[in-house]
């Protein structure tokens, strides 16, 4: 028997995914043919949304995603970082390089979580917080991989982001809503093969977690 669901929160969410896909905005008459819902319905369920800060209208009476959403997305962030610091932890320690989440956050990729081994004299140091481009660096052009279908399993780069460096990166994929990538960075020789395995095992331990 199928459980039970509200189709007005239904409605809701789907109000805001349309949203999200519309860099422009779109008026509440696009968003009803969008939604194959009624006018009056969709009106309601954005006047609603509004109230909460989920959505906003400009001046032009376009709506977009609003603020709201953000406070919602960061409290994401610590359990998806607790979620995967063991993960992190386990590739660290099997291949002696700092180990790392990387999320995509609009046109950059965003540290989330680091993890240095804890037995190797030397190791690079990566701070969480830290931003680039999603086109530059192993992380992010991994992230980018994983918007392709039947893309290559890693990325790798040499002094992209620090002189010297070498990063390997895999995407998080089939975990709804987030693009992401696990990666190691190291200022030693990256055994590309067997490193290249033992990060995509890794990213897909995590989307297993995560799913």
């Amino acid at each position: 028997m199928p459980a039970e669901t509200s189709q007005t929160l239904d409605r809701g969410l789907r109000v805001l995914d349309v949203l999200a896909a519309s860099a422009g905005g779109l008026t509440v008459t696009e968003l009803s043919a969008r939604l194959e819902v009624n006018r009056t319905v969709v009106y309601r369920l954005v006047s609603t949304l509004e109230q909460h800060a989920l959505v906003r209208r400009d001046s032009h009476g376009r709506v977009h995603v609003g603020l709201g959403v953000l406070h919602l997305a960061s409290a994401v962030q610590p359990v998806l970082r607790d979620i995967a610091v063991p993960v992190l932890r386990a590739l660290a320690e099997a291949v002696g390089c700092t180990a790392h989440l990387t999320v995509a956050d609009g046109d950059e990729a965003l540290a989330l979580a680091v993890v240095e081994p804890s037995w190797t004299d030397f190791h690079v140091s990566y701070r969480v917080g830290s931003r680039h481009p999603l086109g530059q660096g192993a992380a992010g052009k991994a992230i980018l991989l994983g918007r392709e279908d039947g893309s290559a399993p890693f990325a790798v780069t040499t002094g992209e982001l620090q002189a010297g460096a070498r990063g390997l990166a895999a995407p998080v994929r089939g975990v709804d809503g987030l693009e992401a990538s696990v990666g190691i960075v190291t200022l030693g020789e990256l055994d590309e093969p067997e490193m290249g395995r033992q990060v995509t095992a890794a990213a897909a331990d995590l989307a297993a977690r995560l799913s």
